[in-house]
Formats: C-alpha cells, structure tokens, sequence
C-alpha cells in the first residue's frame, strides 16, 4: 500500500514542499500530478516501496510526504524523485525545483511568488508587511507543515527579509 491518503500519514513523515513560480493552468496541473502520481505509486527505497502521500494545495504547492516508520526515503530515491519532477516542470511550465521564492498570500487571498530580492521592495511598498500570511517551503516533517506552513511572516523567516 505504497500511495495512502495525505491525510492519514502520521506527523513524523518527511515531507518535502515544492511551490511553483507560476499558477498552473488546468492541463498543466494535470500533467504535473498524473506524472507525480505515476512515479509515487512504484516510488521505492533499496527495493522496499515507500508509504507515501501527496497534496497539492492553492495552485502553487506540491506536498509529497513519506511514512519513515515502514521503510524510508534514500539520497537516491530522493533524487529520483527530484529528476520525475524537472522532467515535469519542462512539460507543465512551471519551476518547483529550487529555492530563492517566497511564496505570500496577497490582499484578494490569491499566492504570490517573488524572488527574496523582491520583497524588501514589496514590504516598502506596504504589499508586504509583518502580518501578510507567507508559507514555508523549508519544513522537513509533516507534523510541522501542518503546525506551520502558512503563518504570518513576522512568525517566519520572511520576517528576517523585511527592513527594520
């Protein structure tokens, strides 16, 4: 039972957070899942399936979260995994692989991407301040993603971007 319900993975999963530079379309959201979801059902560790689950949330985000109490993720079923997903990003349009984004939630609710130059800019601007609902793409276990992934920036790291 490698792929279960993202729901149902107990807190101490490593989860990985990949957040996409550009809202995706309708077809490019489906090519990115159904190929995730392809290489999730027979995603393995020294041959022993991975208990594994994913999300995908706001248009931006694409959670993938391993039960490590069964079996867990290897360095190179991680990099399999990084591999499935810049084949996908070629084919979808969109970057998840790779950091330097901050990721906001702007003033009609909808989830900005800007790179870290951009928002002392933004916060100079009043588009970002210290109460904007930012998400944290740095989480390393499923248990904290759900405690903390979207929060205010002044409870973030964001808070360290933003001038004094």
């Amino acid at each position: 039972m490698p792929v279960v319900p993202f729901e149902t993975l107990p807190d101490s999963s490593r989860v990985w957070v990949f957040g996409s530079d550009t809202l995706l379309t309708e077809e490019g959201t489906k090519l990115l899942l159904t190929g995730v979801d392809a290489h999730l059902d027979d995603w393995k560790a020294h041959g022993e399936p991975l208990t594994v689950g994913r999300e995908w949330r706001d248009g931006r985000f694409l959670v993938v979260a391993v039960d490590q109490s069964t079996a867990g993720a290897s360095g190179c079923s991680i990099d399999g995994l990084f591999r499935v997903l810049q084949q996908l990003e070629r084919d979808s349009g969109a970057n998840l692989v790779g950091g330097g984004r901050v990721f906001y939630r702007d003033n009609h609710g909808v989830v900005q991407s800007v790179s870290r130059d951009e928002v002392a800019a933004l916060a100079k601007s009043g588009t970002i301040t210290s109460d904007t609902v930012v998400f944290d793409t740095t989480l390393t276990d499923l248990g904290t993603w759900r405690a903390c992934f979207e929060r205010r920036a002044k409870e973030s790291w964001v808070n360290e971007l933003l001038p004094v």
